[in-house]
């Protein structure tokens, strides 16, 4: 650091302020112009004589009038000495004035005592203690006494001088009478008493203000200068008004009259800056040797009187015994002053050094050149290193390189700021440790305080290794997984981000791959969450042994992972083996995720479906995943433990979908929605055995029957919530509240009401909902028939039982929906309690037409349906048909022991006008089985049957 060093550490010289030239300007042309008119006379003696009085009170007016608006307008600790200068001006114009009254007006001498006489005595005391009102006080007693020994000492050297040389002449002059010569005396003595605080002040003025006081004084100074000239013999003897020593009068009344506003100017424009160490040296030595020098000159005015041979002079002698006294006295306050400065020097410096030697903070003392002067003794604990060894290195030998350039910035514009804005930074960089870790050297982290000392810099440092340590972990921990350590969701978006956003080759041709484990839960239930955890911990790990180096990948939560496959290398060059490349990556995953895991002692299986994403132009990494999303929910939707890459239709499906299920909840919310009723007869006798509710859409021309996908819209819609939920309340409340109307009507047939697994343990239908429903209606519970429509695999058979046993506990019944289809139709026939068997449309479809010779199809239909039936007669439950259409299904499945049927074999969808007519008949008319052989045996083709579903046109509510 000895080059960057001696350039970090240097310090700044900030630019000086450019001040305001044109005051300056023109009380220099005003004090010239007087000046040079006196000098010339001024044209005649009536306009010297008024220049003289009047334009010396004029100025001194002004001087009034400029520290009276001064004092009003910046109030503060300054305002009275301001206020005694004004005071002191207007002595000094009235002063002039009346010389003027007499020497102009009327034209007649000034008497040799007046009232002016009065008025220039009048000007000093103010100024005298507007100067000490302007100093710097002293603090202590003996502060105060010597400031007075001081002056005294100045004004009695002044007074012995200047007695021996012209004062003692003045007072023979003046005759016998004393009280000429008394005031003939008071001019120069109060004119030495106003030069000795002058003199006695100037290095004890106040910081503040300084350039005000530095030209007030300057200002006093030249009007005492022309009051000693005026009262020497030889020029008071020929003095007139407007001759060239009324120009230093005038001066002085200017420079008064500038000096407050040249004070506020500079201080707001100027930054501040400590005086240099030479003009400190040569203060502090002008104030020691002040008493010597004025000791000398009355010793001097003494040794006059002696070498002329005249007689010592009483106040000569007398005022310079006083002088060597106030001097004696001087010194010896002094003396005890230094010698208690001495002992309070000492033990601040001991206090200092026990609180830097037991400081645990590293205190270094740095020159500008970049060379530590001092290092505490903490270096040895905090840094390892031996103060002694490091005072005399460079600084920048002990940092970081790579924090090196950092800390001569910083260091740089800290030394360029003025101190008052900045008195103090703050710095973190690695410093070199003597404590070795493995072999290798060490560094820590030090955050340093820095302050400015004399040219250089204190350093004020401690070790913050370990909370640097603990920010990268809870960093670290912000973006990573706490179970697997893997990245997380936000993470995992951010560098899938850079991956679409970059500018390396192959960004912007990444893959996101969507891994879901099956069979997780199951995992989860039996083995416990602990099991689970270990096998999420596994599985991660197999993720990043799998993968490649560049590559990512996160657990976004659950059992759910996503890995970012960065962009081919330079071989790919066609899109198919782009796709090609993925698949084996997505494969080599799905089998080392599918292979036995040791949890717990023992050996589990998973599976994993795999979501995959090709990203195209202009993706954003929100899209990407949903897309990846969608292909696994695909893969799952597929038979699970499969890899399926994203194609444009998955989205269009989930937009179709979503798009339904909003008209659905638009309709139900606009009253477009309404619901019919379809009889369920006894196929021997045809009599009403209850009704089936269905939602229907209202169309402009009549009622049409919903599509297939709005059929089963309860169970397909998102199960996302108070939304997905809203169809299936509301077909349960309508199916409900008619019933009731028609049970009070005296029709008493239950009503089925069709509701999915997942709708009736959805959270947002509570347990009591039906019953509730049915206390609020007073309808009997026995007049309500739950169908369950298809089986969920997340809502387990023990609980669904227990759901179900309440209800039929109650009285409701239960129905199950679908009887025949599916892998979960006897499973459930055995795990639940049902009182009604529904047998699928599918086994009804083929029943009334001959069986071909051999049996076929038609055959074995025939006998899994008799076989299903028996069943449910064996265990003593009602069953009924779904989707009698024709005459000879009615005589076949009454046949086969059916008891009960629904289609457009009896009725349709009626409306509730047309069903209140049927149930007041009471039954429908019943196929005969001569009909049925009849129509089973025509040599023509049956017509086209109605099926349960189609069109029914009634008249719009």
């Amino acid at each position: 650091m000895s080059a960057t060093g001696a350039a970090v550490l240097a310090p700044a010289h900030p630019p000086g302020a450019r001040t305001g030239l044109l005051p300056q300007l023109m009380l220099a042309l005003l004090c010239g112009g007087y000046t040079t008119g006196a000098a010339l006379g001024w044209g005649s003696d009536e306009l010297a004589l008024f220049m003289g009085d009047f334009g010396l009170s004029a100025a001194s007016v002004t001087a009034a009038a400029s520290a009276l608006l001064y004092a009003r307008r910046r109030p503060g600790p300054d305002r009275p000495a301001w206020i005694l200068f004004a005071f002191s001006s207007t002595m000094l114009a009235a002063g002039n004035a009346v010389w003027g009254w007499y020497e102009v007006v009327l034209r007649e001498p000034v008497p040799r005592t007046s009232a002016a006489d009065f008025c220039f005595l009048m000007f000093a005391p103010p100024a005298v203690i507007g100067l000490l009102v302007l100093a710097k006080r002293p603090v202590t007693r003996a502060g105060w006494v010597c400031l007075a020994l001081d002056t005294w000492l100045i004004g009695g050297s002044l007074l012995t001088l200047s007695w021996s040389l012209a004062l003692a002449r003045t007072a023979q002059l003046d005759g016998p009478s004393t009280a000429r010569t008394a005031l003939s005396l008071a001019y120069p003595l109060l004119d030495i008493v106003l030069v000795s605080m002058v003199l006695a002040l100037h290095f004890r003025r106040s910081a503040a203000n300084r350039a005000a006081v530095n030209t007030a004084i300057a200002a006093l100074a030249l009007t005492v200068l022309c009051d000693a000239l005026f009262t020497s013999p030889l020029l008071r003897a020929h003095y007139r008004s407007g001759q060239v020593l009324d120009a230093g009068w005038f001066a002085g009344a200017l420079l008064m009259a500038y000096a407050p506003w040249v004070g506020a100017h500079v201080q707001h424009h100027l930054p501040r800056r400590t005086p240099g160490a030479t003009t400190r040296k040569v203060a502090g030595s002008f104030t020691a040797l002040a008493p010597y020098l004025a000791a000398a000159v009355c010793t001097l005015g003494i040794l006059y009187d002696v070498i002329t041979g005249e007689k010592c002079n009483r106040v000569v002698l007398f005022t310079g015994c006083t002088v060597v006294m106030a001097l004696v006295v001087r010194q010896g306050i002094m003396l005890l002053d230094n010698i208690t400065l001495t002992q309070e020097l000492a033990q601040k410096e001991s206090h200092f050094r026990s609180l830097v030697q037991g400081s645990s903070d590293v205190i270094m003392i740095a020159a500008p050149s970049g060379v530590l002067r001092y290092v505490s003794p903490a270096a040895q604990g905090v840094y390892g290193r031996d103060p002694e060894e490091l005072v005399g290195t460079e600084l920048a030998a002990h940092i970081h390189p790579e924090d090196l350039g950092r800390v001569v910035h910083e260091v740089r514009r800290f030394l360029a700021a003025p101190p008052g804005d900045e008195p103090a930074t703050r710095i973190e960089c690695r410093i070199r440790s003597g404590h070795a870790r493995d072999g290798r050297e060490g560094w820590l982290h030090v955050e340093s305080s820095v302050n400015r000392y004399q040219s250089g810099l204190i350093f004020n440092s401690r070790d913050v290794t370990e909370r640097v340590r603990l920010q990268a972990q809870l960093q670290h921990n912000a973006s990573h997984d706490p179970l697997t350590d893997l990245p997380n969701r936000a993470l995992f978006t951010e560098r899938l981000g850079k991956a679409l956003g970059g500018r390396r080759a192959g960004d912007g041709r990444a893959a996101v791959l969507y891994v879901d484990l099956d069979g997780f839960k199951a995992v989860n239930d039996t083995a416990g969450h602990q099991a689970g955890d270990d096998l999420l911990t596994q599985a991660a790990r197999r993720l990043q042994e799998t993968l490649r180096s560049g590559d990512t990948a996160a657990r976004l939560g659950g059992d759910e992972f996503a890995v970012l496959i960065s962009g081919p290398g330079s071989g790919s060059r066609v899109d198919e083996v782009r796709e090609q490349q993925i698949r084996e990556i997505a494969d080599r995953l799905r089998t080392a995720l599918s292979r036995p895991y040791r949890v717990e002692g023992g050996e589990v299986r998973v599976g994993a479906s795999i979501g995959v994403a090709l990203a195209r132009s202009g993706d954003t990494p929100s899209e990407l995943m949903r897309n990846a999303d969608l292909a696994m929910y695909r893969a799952k939707q597929a038979g699970k433990g499969r890899v399926e890459l994203y194609a444009p239709q998955l989205q269009a499906e989930v937009v179709r979908r979503t798009e339904l299920a909003g008209r659905l909840r638009k309709a139900l919310h606009e009253g477009e929605l309404t619901l019919l009723h379809q009889p369920v007869v006894e196929l021997a006798g045809g009599r009403i055995t209850g009704v089936e509710a269905h939602p229907r859409w209202r169309s402009a021309g009549g009622f049409a029957s919903t599509p297939a996908d709005f059929l089963h819209g309860p169970e397909t819609a998102e199960d996302g919530g108070e939304r997905a939920l809203e169809p299936s309340r509301w077909l349960l409340e309508q199916a409900v509240e008619q019933a009731a109307l028609r049970y009070d009507a005296g029709h008493r047939v239950p009503v089925t009401v069709r509701l999915s697994t997942r709708r009736l343990f959805h959270r947002e239908l509570p347990a009591g909902t039906v019953e509730s429903l049915l206390d609020r209606h007073e309808l009997p519970a026995g007049c309500l028939v739950l169908e369950l429509a298809g089986g969920d695999p997340h809502v387990p058979h023990e609980e669904l039982g227990r759901r179900l046993s309440g209800l039929r506990h109650r009285g409701v019944g239960i129905a199950l929906g679908g009887f025949g289809r599916g892998h979960g139709a006897l499973a459930a026939l055995r795990a639940l309690p049902v009182d009604v068997l529904k047998l699928d449309r599918c086994f009804v479809e083929g029943l009334g037409v001959p069986p071909p010779k051999g049996g076929g199809e038609a055959g074995r239909a025939r006998t899994i349906t008799r076989a299903l039936l028996r069943i449910a007669q064996d265990l003593g439950v009602r069953t009924v048909a779904d989707g009698v259409d024709r005459p000879e299904q009615v005589h076949a499945l009454r046949e086969l022991g059916c008891a009960q049927g629904v289609g457009m074999a009896f009725a349709g969808p009626l409306d509730e006008h047309r069903l209140r007519r049927s149930l007041a008949r009471g039954q429908y008319p019943v196929p005969a089985s001569e009909t049925a052989r009849e129509q089973v045996g025509s040599c023509g083709p049956p017509p086209r049957p109605r099926r349960s579903h189609d069109e029914t046109p009634v008249p719009p509510a």
